[in-house]
C-alpha cells in the first residue's frame, strides 16, 4: 500500500481556522473521496504538539493500492480540482503544504 500525506504547515490567519476547516469538511474531502483509485482518505486537526514541533495544523492522508494508481490519480481531473481549492483554502494559513509518500501497512 502506497500513502501520500499532506502536511498544512503554519498559523492560522485571524479567524481563519473555522473557515478553513469548514471548507475541508464542505469541499475537499468529497474531491479527496473521489480520487480514482483511493483505498482511504483520512484528515486529523492537531490539537495538541510538543513545544519544539513544527506548527502543523492538519495532516491528509490518501491511501493507493500502487504507486501506479497514485499517479494516475494525481494525473485525474478530480486532483486538479482539489488543488484548485486548497489554493483557495491556503489564504486562511500562513503558511505551506507539502506532501509525503510512504509504503506499507499495519504488520
Amino acid at each position: 500500500m502506497i500513502t501520500r500525506t499532506a502536511i498544512f504547515e503554519g498559523t492560522f490567519v485571524l479567524e481563519g481556522k473555522a473557515r478553513f476547516f469548514e471548507l475541508v469538511e464542505e469541499q475537499l474531502a468529497p474531491l479527496w473521496r473521489q480520487f480514482p483509485g483511493s483505498l482511504g482518505v483520512r484528515w486529523y486537526k492537531i490539537d495538541q504538539a510538543d513545544d519544539t514541533a513544527h506548527p502543523i495544523v492538519m495532516i491528509q492522508q490518501i491511501d493507493y493500492p500502487s504507486r501506479t494508481v497514485m499517479e494516475q490519480a494525481l494525473a485525474s481531473p478530480v486532483r486538479d480540482q482539489a488543488r484548485a481549492v486548497t489554493l483557495e483554502i491556503m489564504r486562511f494559513l500562513d503558511g505551506t503544504f507539502y506532501h509525503y509518500i510512504s509504503e506499507g501497512g499495519a504488520r
